[in-house]
């Protein structure tokens, strides 16, 4: 197979995902309730929002007369605040996001980490603000023509077996998502969110496990390999290493919760097999600055 030909067919892979990954976002997406007008809120616009009573301290020239006219109360025209929030997206594209312990009855980590960045880049933008990628290939935007650049961009694979968070470009003041495993370096981690908080960024941290990764359930001879195939481990008692690995994978829990304790953001955990509809919910609510 000729490198343009083995090109070829990898983009015609992604681009097959393209489309069941963006219907499942928007379907999962429209599970969730937010109210008829998500995070929009009203303020100095051009935008028409919504008409509410009018109250004491309302000059008369914000009633609207020809809404008032049909009936008995006297009602105000709001417009939409335009300053919308720029929400940025970082989600783990490396290899180790790839793993599935049990493939007939669970999805991989990507899966789920794509379709929860993606479903709430879907509420975002239906709430009026600009979503966009870390770095600088895909800038904050509005609208659904942006929905599916985002759709486009996540359902590429990385090589590496861990994607150290992209920091490029972050915009001052504004809001970020990073989903991953976070299972690499975790200087890399760090830097990421001190240059965000260095900028007045504030975000969720939100970390997406396997069932197996929790619970270790290897006995005997194991041969532990990466994804990517650049480590590899065998042992003939793999029971004897379960309590090690369960306390360092507590140990990089805690690392992560007190580096976003430190920096703002918020930290949250999730299994690929618990209910993404909740997950997204809780996403949404950090991201609002609600708690989890």
């Amino acid at each position: 197979m000729t490198p343009d030909t083995a090109l070829r067919h990898s983009a015609e892979a992604e681009a097959a995902r393209l489309p069941a990954l963006l219907a499942r976002a928007e379907h999962l997406a429209g599970t969730v309730l937010l109210g008829d007008h998500g995070r929009r809120r009203a303020g100095m616009g051009d935008d028409f929002w919504q008409y509410r009573p009018a109250q004491f301290g309302d000059s008369r020239r914000m009633i609207d007369h020809r809404r008032s006219a049909h009936g008995d109360q006297q009602f105000v025209r709001e417009r939409e605040w335009q300053i919308a929030q720029s929400v940025m997206l970082w989600v783990d594209q490396g290899a180790s996001m790839r793993f599935a312990s049990d493939p007939k009855t669970l999805g991989t980590k990507a899966d789920r980490a794509r379709l929860l960045g993606l479903a709430i880049a879907v509420l975002l933008v239906r709430g009026g603000e600009r979503v966009g990628l870390t770095g600088t290939s895909l800038p904050p935007r509005r609208g659904n023509a942006q929905i599916m650049r985002l759709a486009q961009a996540l359902v590429v694979d990385a090589d590496a077996d861990y994607a150290p968070p992209e920091h490029r470009a972050m915009l001052p003041h504004a809001r970020a998502v990073f989903i991953s495993d976070f299972l690499g370096d975790m200087a890399e981690v760090r830097l990421a969110l001190t240059k965000a908080a260095d900028r007045g960024v504030r975000g969720v941290v939100y970390q997406v496990l396997d069932p197996a990764e929790e619970q270790f359930p290897f006995r005997g001879r194991t041969i532990f390999e990466s994804v990517g195939g650049s480590l590899r481990h065998e042992t003939l008692k793999a029971s004897d290493l379960r309590d090690r690995y369960l306390a360092r994978l507590a140990e990089r829990r805690d690392e992560l919760a007190q580096l976003c304790r430190a920096t703002g953001w918020q930290f949250g955990l999730h299994h690929t097999g618990d209910s993404a509809q909740s997950a997204l919910l809780w996403l949404y609510r950090a991201l609002d600055g609600g708690t989890a």
